[in-house]
């Protein structure tokens, strides 16, 4: 597991790495001093404490590009701001501790967040297996994580992932055994994948790209699943006082 710590204040980088490594000390320990530093890296952390206020780009705008580039990254803020809180449910932050806190506070979070990690990469191990559809003579391979959703008319699936559009003959029941509980069947023409859901109501659910049709007697499922999956993904809000 690779821990990241991202502040601009060399004392805070080096606070939080002794408080991890008295913690955890086989973890590794990766510090950047910018946002850009962090996002010119090749392969993010695991698990990233990050500052809000550094220069540009600040934390806020840094987490935005790592949730383009990562939905599993685990993002912890470190920040003397409250009033960032709302932004970090849009950046799908695990956790918002706001200065000052204890060293009691901080083994909660960081042990929570590495439960969360391990938890993450077994259901991965379980139900990402790459998916080999054929569509006009031809075999391509799709990972589930790069579905946005699914629709089927007449028998002929599209699968529907942020840049390209697949049309094969097949089952939306055997697609979504396939693909595992990170989606949902909204509607009997619709498989929609939760990491990428915008906004819903009894009818419609709008996704990153495009829109799925919701059908009445599921909504009340759909609710309870996409709360569920979304548990983890909450910021835990809480400021913390010595």
């Amino acid at each position: 597991m690779r821990i990241g710590i991202c502040d601009d204040r060399q004392e805070a980088r080096e606070l939080i790495a002794e408080k991890i490594k008295r913690l955890y000390p086989t973890e590794k320990i990766v510090c950047y001093s910018s946002g850009t530093a962090l996002l010119d890296e090749a392969t993010l952390p695991d698990l990233l404490f990050l500052d809000i206020r550094m220069p540009k780009p600040d934390g806020m705008a840094t987490a935005k590009q790592l949730r383009e580039r990562s939905r599993n990254l685990i993002l912890i803020f470190i920040t003397a701001l409250p009033e960032y809180v709302f932004e970090a449910f849009d950046v799908g932050a695990f956790h918002y501790l706001v200065k000052p806190f204890s060293d009691e506070k901080f083994a909660q979070v960081l042990s929570s967040a590495r439960r969360q990690y391990h938890e993450n990469a077994a259901s991965s191990a379980l139900v990402k297996e790459p998916l080999s559809i054929c569509t006009h003579g031809q075999h391509i391979t799709v990972n589930p994580d790069d579905i946005v959703y699914a629709e089927v008319f007449n028998r002929k699936i599209t699968i529907h992932t942020l840049d390209s559009d697949i049309e094969y003959y097949g089952k939306m029941k055997e697609l979504a055994e396939r693909v595992g509980d990170g989606f949902f069947r909204p509607h009997r023409a619709y498989l929609v994948n939760f990491a990428y859901v915008r906004r819903y109501d009894g009818t419609t659910i709008s996704l990153k790209r495009g829109e799925a049709l919701m059908a009445k007697q599921n909504y009340a499922e759909f609710v309870r699943c996409y709360l569920k999956y979304n548990q983890r993904r909450k910021p835990d809000i809480l400021i913390m006082r010595r």
